[in-house]
């Protein structure tokens, strides 16, 4: 089994191209071991500040580990990713930015580091202090190469990329339409905790130790990505939040609204906590797409997070 290093500069990429050049090539049914960064590249660091993320280079932004040359993939084949095993770090960080988030404008810009271990990611320092947010890595960034054009690393795409699924985790198998040669494989982006949605447009952001296996299956010819995956829903009661409008992206912004204020009323959260809160467990959902005009987009956090927080 081989192992590729994301810490070194010449294994990453910051575009989506047909004609980056291979830094690895595996076989069909092989397993890979990827050492990946975290979604700043190393940028973000344990004692930074809020003032510090001004200086940050934005264009190395979810830099992937790759590309992974597979041999006998071809285009109208399908490449199936096994995700194996990934081991997180023991730090990590989340952030609200101004310029992305469903909310994107309303908070200042704040930075907040998880200390990561056990199971769980707790933050450092007051800001969410007793919450404990249970650890469920995965890869937000699995994608191959387009066929022609290049894209930036940031918007998903037809071929897979940043698609921020939480599915896929451990045991996961994702399959990824070929459309080059090799299918050109990259990795990027570990979580260790997110929730559906990603609120504020960060999660649990860490680095992480990956195993994964790669299959060529033959003529399977899919258009998109689609996935096979177990799933591991809130295992506790959750508190709820609906969001109804005849647009959905209002719909969403609806049900966040009111869970920051439910968390702040019943729990004493701040906007900034509930808003970083939501981003990284809460689970934002279509609930209703069928009753028009209006529609409904729920909100979900489990209550047992909260339990050493609960003021009424």
């Amino acid at each position: 089994m081989i192992t590729i290093d994301g810490t070194k500069e010449e294994n990453l990429h910051f575009k989506w191209s047909p004609n980056l050049k291979p830094i690895a090539y595996v076989r069909d049914g092989d397993e890979v071991r990827v050492i990946i960064p975290d979604s700043s590249t190393m940028q973000i660091r344990p004692g930074m500040t809020a003032e510090d993320l001004a200086k940050l280079d934005s264009s190395r932004f979810d830099a992937a580990v790759g590309p992974i040359y597979v041999e006998g993939a071809e285009p109208g084949d399908a490449l199936a990713v096994d995700i194996l095993d990934i081991q997180v770090g023991d730090w990590g960080w989340s952030a609200i930015l101004g310029f992305i988030g469903l909310l994107r404008g309303r908070f200042r810009d704040l930075l907040v580091h998880w200390r990561i271990g056990d199971g769980y990611a707790e933050t450092v320092g007051d800001f969410l202090r007793g919450v404990r947010v249970p650890v469920r890595p995965f890869l937000g960034v699995i994608g191959v190469a387009p066929g022609d054009g290049e894209f930036g690393m940031i918007p998903p795409q037809y071929f897979g990329g940043n698609m921020d699924n939480r599915l896929h985790g451990v045991g996961a198998r994702v399959y990824l339409p070929v459309s080059v040669r090799g299918a050109l494989l990259s990795l990027a982006d570990p979580h260790a905790s997110q929730g559906d949605g990603e609120v504020t447009g960060t999660a649990i952001e860490t680095s992480a130790t990956v195993r994964i296996r790669v299959n060529v299956i033959k003529g399977l010819g899919i258009r998109r990505p689609f996935t096979v995956a177990p799933i591991r829903d809130e295992p506790t009661e959750v508190i709820a939040t609906m969001g109804i409008s005849s647009d959905l992206y209002q719909a969403a912004r609806d049900a966040l609204e009111d869970m920051l204020a439910i968390l702040n009323r019943l729990y004493g959260l701040t906007p900034e906590e509930g808003y970083v809160l939501s981003s990284v467990v809460g689970n934002l959902r279509i609930s209703e797409i069928v009753d028009e005009p209006n529609y409904v987009v729920t909100l979900t956090i489990p209550r047992n997070i909260l339990e050493k927080r609960a003021i009424k």
